[in-house]
């Protein structure tokens, strides 16, 4: 088994759960604004409501989508590529900016849970086979098991 299964594995589960918190907070957020009828600076409550809900549900799909692809690479045990990386290295942007603003706004404890996910996806990205087949565009090691070539160098020759 390589490292980049069990943290695959990790990570989709941790998105998964995110991706269902963040749909529920901005559910529930949608209905308080919606049943306290609140106003903020003359907006629409019923557009403030439905847009919370609206943006909670893209937010959930996109984390869930995230983890989809985290369960993916898990799966398959190769490292993620194409559509796939981009969207794992926009989640990993999405946490960098959310835990530099939930230090202020919601505490250590928060900010704390982003930067671990932010180094979960950095760390699936990044994570390599030990030992493994070679990287992409690399050739193999063809040597000895103790780094030795394959056949010894030609003994240098004296005039």
């Amino acid at each position: 088994m390589t490292v980049r299964k069990p943290v695959a594995w990790t990570v989709a589960v941790v998105l998964f759960a995110e991706a269902a918190g963040v749909a529920a907070l901005n559910w529930f957020l949608g209905v308080v604004v919606d049943r306290q009828n609140m106003s903020l600076a003359g907006l629409d409550p019923d557009a403030m409501s439905v847009s919370s809900k609206v943006g909670g549900v893209v937010f959930g799909l996109y984390f869930a989508l995230c983890g989809l692809v985290a369960l993916l690479v898990a799966l398959r045990d190769r490292p993620p590529a194409g559509p796939g990386r981009i969207l794992l290295v926009s989640a990993a942007v999405v946490h960098g900016l959310l835990g530099a603003v939930t230090w202020g706004l919601a505490g250590p404890r928060v900010f704390l849970f982003m930067v671990v996910v932010l180094a979960l996806i950095v760390l699936l990205l990044t994570a390599s086979d030990a030992g493994g087949e070679p990287a992409a565009g690399r050739p193999a090691d063809r040597g000895g098991d103790d780094g030795s070539p394959v056949s010894p160098p030609s003994a240098p020759t004296t005039p």
